[in-house]
């Protein structure tokens, strides 16, 4: 689903959220309604890809973790619902890559300790957002940022990996990295919401969102 860069969303007026939020967003760009609805959609195209294989998912902390958890139990639904049984394990890592709303330079993994348990099986990473923004001065493209990732894993030998996010930004100048499922292409804008966050804040906010200049300066670090 492509939202296009002249979207003006939806008004905040519309929708509940947390009123220590108030003054600090801009509007509401994905309901959270759209966005279960979409990720059932994802897991249903992934129930029909895998086939017969365990699966383990690599839940990518800790933007991630909320489209992970919806995810692997649309997944769980769909399989206790068919003839299909999926075994499912899952294992977190965590990459540091922003500052404020700046993408860092250098990007930090951590956690993930015992990823053997990839070897020869179908691995999905799943993402909240894949950050692909263009270069320029100290904005740097981190769709590097998930092939740094996928390099590290790749070393284990997993006989498939596929890469799940619910959101692309599009960017004049993307670097070419897609994954293999994503929910929304959305344009380059700064959002939170759905556990994505602000220097910690948002995370608990259920609609994905465009913070303003208050609430960036609010929550600054």
């Amino acid at each position: 689903i492509q939202i296009s860069d002249n979207w003006p969303g939806y008004s905040l007026d519309l929708f509940t959220y947390p009123q220590h939020y108030y003054g600090d967003l801009e509007y509401v760009l994905i309901p959270h309604g759209i966005i279960v609805d979409r990720t059932e959609r994802l897991a249903k195209d992934i129930m029909q890809d895998i086939g017969d294989n365990d699966i383990v998912v690599l839940c990518v902390l800790k933007g991630g973790y909320k489209f992970c958890a919806d995810l692997v139990e649309h997944i769980k639904n769909l399989s206790r619902n068919s003839e299909r049984f999926i075994s499912m394990k899952v294992d977190f890592v965590r990459l540091k890559s922003y500052h404020n709303d700046q993408s860092m330079q250098d990007m930090q993994i951590m956690g993930g300790d015992d990823l053997s348990k990839l070897t020869g099986k179908v691995s999905f990473i799943c993402i909240l957002l894949t950050l692909i923004f263009m270069f320029c001065k100290d904005i740097v493209g981190t769709g590097r940022t998930m092939k740094v990732l996928l390099n590290n894993i790749e070393k284990y030998k997993p006989k498939m990996i596929k890469v799940a996010s619910l959101l692309v930004k599009r960017t004049s100048r993307p670097d070419g990295y897609r994954p293999d499922y994503y929910g929304f292409e959305i344009p380059d804008l700064f959002v939170v919401g759905y556990a994505l966050d602000y220097n910690e804040h948002f995370r608990d906010l259920n609609h994905i969102c465009v913070i303003n200049d208050h609430g960036k300066a609010k929550y600054r670090v």
